[in-house]
């Protein structure tokens, strides 16, 4: 499952919007979010762009470290 750190997550409504972000890039299936860990992790249903998966988490205000 690959995955992707997140910093600046801090609440279940963080996980949420992080969630639900990722969910809508296309070949997304589903979608785990680590509040411990600062991380999201995915799986696809057909291959998915990592930057896709940036823009979508730092359009709505967190942080993705490379």
């Amino acid at each position: 499952m690959p995955s992707i750190k997140v910093k600046g997550m801090t609440c279940n409504h963080c996980k949420a919007s992080v969630t639900e972000a990722v969910s809508k890039i296309p070949g997304v299936d589903s979608v785990d979010v680590d509040l411990q860990k600062g991380e999201a992790s995915w799986t696809e249903k057909a291959p998915v762009d990592i930057k896709a998966i940036r823009a979508a988490i730092t359009n709505i205000g967190f942080d993705v470290p490379e």
